[in-house]
């Protein structure tokens, strides 16, 4: 009688605790189910603007004379360049105002001037003077730079680098 009195106790306590638990994650998550009833989304005007946000660039492919062997020095080879940069957000995003943001149109275009500047012996420097011709742009407060050099080693997909460079706070 004891034993079937404390399996009846704690089939008792376990159904009040799951009741609890469901009526708690109904507190955290509004009634019923996000799914079935999902918060209604602030308007615009309630939404406070992001204080920065990213601007990608992927698989910029360029060739460049790059690297420290003899035969790099002959002949440009591909390198392939991807860009995560995080700017400064805007106060009103609904001016859409073009010259209000960076222009990663431009960005490409300055990476490709460095090309014909003359051979680069490292990746790394290469993904260095990338970052800092990003943080030209004052609007621009962190830059994360990946080189890859996809022929550069036999059986490999690519080998190269990645720098993360960061505006100086008070910049």
């Amino acid at each position: 009688m004891r034993i079937v009195a404390n399996s009846t106790a704690i089939a008792s306590a376990a159904t009040a605790l799951e009741q609890e638990n469901r009526s708690q994650r109904s507190d955290r998550l509004g009634e019923g189910s996000p799914a079935s009833s999902p918060r209604p989304t602030p308007a615009p005007d309630k939404i406070a603007p992001a204080p920065t946000y990213r601007i990608l660039v992927r698989d910029l492919d360029i060739a460049w004379s790059i690297g420290v062997f003899d035969h790099e020095h002959d002949a440009v080879q591909p390198i392939r360049i991807n860009l995560e940069l995080d700017a400064r957000g805007l106060e009103d995003w609904e001016a859409d105002d073009y010259a209000a943001v960076p222009c990663y149109a431009s960005i490409a275009e300055r990476i490709r001037a460095l090309a014909a500047e003359g051979h680069v012996r490292l990746v790394e420097t290469l993904a260095h003077r990338i970052a800092q011709l990003c943080l030209e742009d004052e609007r621009i407060l962190r830059a994360v730079v990946r080189i890859e050099k996809p022929e550069a080693l036999k059986n490999a997909g690519s080998v190269g680098v990645e720098v993360v460079c960061v505006r100086p706070a008070g910049e």
